[in-house]
């Protein structure tokens, strides 16, 4: 699982840059399947208040219903907050 949110802190860090928007499909992916894992690691004792962050986190960045903010400051701050709930995630192991 380490594995899985340090490639998904690091490609948050590529999707900062200005890259082409098929590369974001992909980040969405990724970030989606991290954030079930995540999930699915904090609910082993019932749903607490990561297991609903880590499920909002899914739902924004889910590539099947996408949600498109228009708007690239917005995502490069989500991707921020993003790749630190994920730090955290890796110290809380």
């Amino acid at each position: 699982m380490k594995s899985l949110y340090i490639t998904c802190c690091i490609i948050l860090g590529i999707a900062l840059l200005p890259i082409s928007g098929g590369f974001y499909t992909l980040v969405r992916i990724i970030v989606t399947v991290g954030a079930v894992a995540a999930i699915i690691q904090n609910s082993t004792n019932g749903i607490n208040i990561w297991s609903v962050i880590y499920g909002g986190m899914a739902i924004l960045f889910n590539p099947l219903i996408p949600v498109y903010l228009h708007d690239k400051g917005a995502w490069i701050m989500i991707d921020i907050l993003t790749i630190a709930l994920f730090i955290i995630q890796i110290k809380k192991m």
